[in-house]
């Protein structure tokens, strides 16, 4: 694919502090990326924290979407649990209704929705869980973009459903030979190098294909690239993601919101 006018998205999951405790550097990462999905108060976040990460995003002309999870403060969201597709569904219309309260208070509306963790991981693998999420977001607002983890069962339920789809890769993260995130617990599924990431992830958008821990490439839409915000590294990931992608002629640029800062 040639790089004239290729730009891609760069978002990364925000507000996942809670109360009087912080989870990684939300005001750095904002002068990075082009889009910030907001945890709804299930696995992270609270109406304080909401708002000012609303208004934070606003100020730095970052677009902004919901990032429901399970309700597993607990765990940060990334434990499985066992609910139905219709408690999914409720559960993450529950998470939209509060986001877009807080995203309207701010004066930032939200545009699009990103599962977070175990329930993000469900809707590339399991169709019922990517369905029910489908569901709940067409539901509650039609308009609202789907981000989601490419390859996986969302991305085509979501567009057999007429909403937007917007493909995820992610800059930090190992893939399988299936396209699925390699488990956090095995060697290997967390990239923490910066220079390693963002040379994988140039050469990902380039090709439009994810790369597996095997070498393997397995060819998809890529709309965005998800650098996380709660690891030792993520700011320095970030930042170099964004330089390489940039020196490679690629530009950032939010997909589901006129404002970016690209």
């Amino acid at each position: 694919m040639s790089n004239q006018n290729l730009s891609v998205d760069l978002n990364s999951d925000m507000g996942e502090g809670f109360g009087a405790y912080r989870m990684g550097d939300d005001e750095a990462i904002l002068d990075i990326v082009s889009t910030a999905n907001v945890a709804c108060g299930f696995h992270a976040g609270d109406p304080e924290i909401m708002a000012s990460t609303f208004a934070l995003a606003k100020q730095k002309g970052v677009a902004v979407g919901a990032h429901p999870a399970f309700p597993d403060l607990w765990g940060f969201g990334r434990r499985r649990i066992p609910f139905s597709a219709g408690e999914i569904e409720r559960l993450v219309a529950y998470q939209i209704g509060a986001a877009q309260a807080l995203s309207v208070y701010a004066g930032h509306p939200i545009t699009h929705v990103k599962a977070h963790g175990a329930l993000g991981n469900l809707t590339q693998t399991d169709a019922d869980v990517a369905g029910a999420v489908c569901r709940a977001i067409k539901a509650v607002d039609p308009s609202l973009a789907c981000l989601v983890i490419a390859l996986g069962h969302q991305a085509r339920i979501a567009a057999e459903m007429g909403l937007e789809v917007r493909s995820e890769i992610f800059a930090d993260r190992a893939y399988d030979d299936n396209g699925h995130l390699v488990h956090r617990s095995l060697p290997g599924a967390v990239i923490h190098d910066a220079q390693e990431a963002s040379d994988r992830v140039v050469r990902m958008v380039k090709n439009q294909a994810i790369e597996t821990i095997t070498g393997r490439t397995l060819a998809c839409s890529i709309d965005s690239i998800c650098v996380h915000s709660d690891t030792p590294a993520a700011v320095a990931i970030a930042r170099e993601v964004r330089n390489a992608l940039e020196r490679n002629g690629i530009a950032v640029a939010s997909k589901t919101h006129p404002l970016h800062n690209g």
